[in-house]
């Protein structure tokens, strides 16, 4: 179980954290859109940290399960917390895939594939700008103000 609070934003929150997106952010976030390959930020970040969603601040990947791909998108094996990801069938560019989104929020954040290392053998491909990054001891984003988890510094592991 989970220790954030994955109950949605109400409307008014989602407007108001939306409204600090630019319009390259709504486009993947909201839209579903995919940003280039090798050109997001967190391509190549090394520091230790969490990768959270964007648009809402929930806890995602942490960098310690973060791998190169070679595919020009952030890849991760697994989530911090299964519960913090939703997984949508998308058969959209007459592909089969897998959709992931944030839980909380249902930002559009990338594809899981089945081709990644162990121990999982998933790769979560996803799109730097679908994503916040919180370093070691730094607290967490707290945009819904909800305090407990939400805003505590970040631990090593």
């Amino acid at each position: 179980m989970t220790a954030y609070d994955l109950t949605p934003p109400t409307e008014a929150q989602r407007r108001a954290l939306i409204a600090g997106l630019t319009p390259g952010e709504q486009h993947v976030l909201l839209a579903h859109g995919t940003e280039a390959p090798f050109c997001g930020v967190f391509l190549d970040n090394k520091l230790e940290g969490v990768y959270t969603c964007r648009l809402c601040g929930l806890p995602l990947f942490a960098s310690s399960t973060k791998f190169e791909s070679g595919t020009g998108w952030p890849s991760f094996f697994k989530p911090v917390d299964e519960a913090h990801i939703g997984r949508i069938r998308d058969t959209s560019y007459g592909m089969v895939r897998v959709e992931i989104v944030c839980a909380r929020c249902e930002s559009h954040l990338g594809h899981v594939f089945p081709d990644g290392p162990p121990p999982t053998h998933e790769r979560h491909c996803l799109n730097s700008v679908s994503l916040g990054f919180t370093e070691v001891g730094q607290p967490l984003p707290d945009p819904l103000q909800r305090g407990g988890a939400e805003a505590e510094p970040v631990a090593v592991g």
